[in-house]
């Protein structure tokens, strides 16, 4: 895929080799909430965007996990298109 780049052996070693290597382009990590929970023990997640909907079916597994934590500050909303 053009654009994207496969991480091999340590995934958060490689997040973060990554981000001194290009420290002015964006990483994304979609879908991989174990992943994110490692990052961001290291300190590697600059901005966090979190989609809210108004209804989720079932538990699911929490993006903060305990002993993970995070300082947020809100900067900016998108207003919903489902009109809730």
């Amino acid at each position: 895929m053009q654009n994207s780049t496969l991480l091999d052996g340590d995934a958060v070693g490689a997040v973060a080799k990554l981000k001194k290597q290009r420290p002015d382009e964006g990483l994304v990590i979609l879908g991989s909430g174990e992943l994110v929970q490692s990052v961001m023990r290291r300190n590697l997640i600059d901005e966090y965007v979190l989609p809210s909907h108004p209804l989720v079916p079932g538990s699911g597994c929490r993006l903060f996990a305990e002993g993970v934590s995070a300082k947020l500050r809100l900067i900016d909303t998108f207003p919903t298109t489902t009109g809730w």
